[in-house]
């Protein structure tokens, strides 16, 4: 028989929910939270479709399961060997866009909640889910206006899991306890075009920027901690000139991009960087965008809950890690002490063929159900 979380993974694969769209997903999820006794509230921004479950069984804490219903584009559909919004088995797998990111993990959770809330050992404490439909897109009208009303209404969140396929090679042997700031900008150096024969009547802005350039690549910006690996920067584009062979360009565009460690902020970052610059005597101008700040949840309850019922359910030690690119959890970690991200193996995310082992998905939800146990102490 089709078990609980595969045919809840399976409607919502079903559902061709194309970021920003949900197509229907978190509709499907409030008529399984709902008789379970949840409040639920559908927050639309932007044409972004959000939902904030929540329930209250008592004095506790706070556990919150972050997720999102918006999947990324198919990519060429010629190329799948299914139709990716048609769950397929093939070969103990199944393939659909959204199994493993992260139709599977909110399926699980669903179930998770189901099977807790019907035993005797009632939990205590609160319960919520925050789902959008805007963590593959901008991320602008998704997750963090949540948590902005959240935060206005002085609601408190004490632990988050957020549902993302942190799994390498089996399920379990890698969560997030934290992910790099991300911080990009587009440096414009000003220089003065000219005939490239008479250099002496124009000023090179790539010959001035060349020292900087060099030591921009050379900075240790720092060491990295226990948990984060030294800060990178990093270009990722560079233009100057008109095209033509005869004519110093009179500007250069330079796009770099920070990751960066809790041990550096942006507005330290942003300081070291115009003070190499100003240091070279450049004409210049900066323009910054900060998509995350770096958050850090260190070794806790959390952690050791997840941990905990990963070891008993499938065996596996579990390395915590904050490597990857950025997720919602850093809208998340401003109105939660403890932010923890977990799912199913990523190897096939955002690819054609996306998906998810069939084994796993009872061993997922399983854990999902033992972390809540311990953190709400219902066993």
């Amino acid at each position: 028989m089709t078990s609980s979380v595969r045919a809840l993974t399976e409607a919502l694969i079903r559902r061709a929910s194309v970021t920003p769209e949900d197509a229907g997903c978190q509709q499907l999820l409030i008529e399984r939270l709902r008789p379970l006794g949840f409040h639920c509230e559908t927050i639309a921004s932007g044409g972004v479709t959000n939902l904030w479950a929540s329930l209250r069984t008592g004095p506790g804490p706070m556990v919150v399961f972050a997720g999102h219903t918006d999947v990324v584009p198919t990519g060429p559909l010629e190329q799948w060997h299914s139709d990716p919004f048609v769950p397929t088995e093939r070969d103990g797998k199944l393939y659909g866009r959204g199994a493993a990111d992260m139709k599977s993990s909110i399926a699980a959770f669903v179930v998770a909640l189901e099977e807790l809330l019907s035993s005797e050992n009632r939990p205590r404490g609160g319960i919520g889910m925050l789902i959008t439909s805007d963590e593959e897109g901008p991320a602008t009208d998704g997750t963090i206006t949540v948590v902005n009303k959240l935060r206005d209404t002085g609601e408190r969140l004490d632990y988050c899991i957020v549902g993302e396929p942190t799994s390498v090679n089996r399920l379990g042997d890698m969560i997030k306890n934290g992910r790099r700031g991300s911080m990009s900008a587009r440096l414009t150096v000003r220089g003065l075009q000219g005939h490239i024969a008479y250099p002496h009547m124009a000023r090179n802005p790539v010959h001035l920027f060349a020292p900087a350039l060099a030591e921009l690549v050379n900075t240790e910006w720092d060491r990295g901690n226990e948990y984060f690996p030294p800060t990178t920067w990093q270009i990722s584009n560079v233009r100057a000139g008109t095209g033509a062979t005869n004519i110093i360009p009179g500007e250069l565009f330079v796009d770099f991009n920070f990751r960066f460690s809790t041990e550096n902020t942006v507005e330290t970052l942003q300081a070291r960087v115009r003070e190499i610059l100003d240091r070279h005597s450049l004409d210049y101008a900066l323009d910054w965008s900060v998509s995350g700040h770096p958050f850090l949840t260190p070794r806790g309850e959390l952690s050791d809950a997840l941990c905990g019922a990963i070891a008993q359910e499938v065996g596996v030690p579990t390395e915590l890690s904050t490597t990857g690119g950025t997720s919602d959890g850093r809208f998340i970690a401003s109105i939660c002490p403890q932010v923890i991200e977990f799912g199913p193996p990523n190897a096939s995310i955002h690819k054609i063929d996306e998906h998810i082992e069939i084994a796993a998905l009872e061993p997922l939800k399983n854990i999902y159900r033992r972390t809540l146990e311990t953190l709400l102490g219902a066993r």
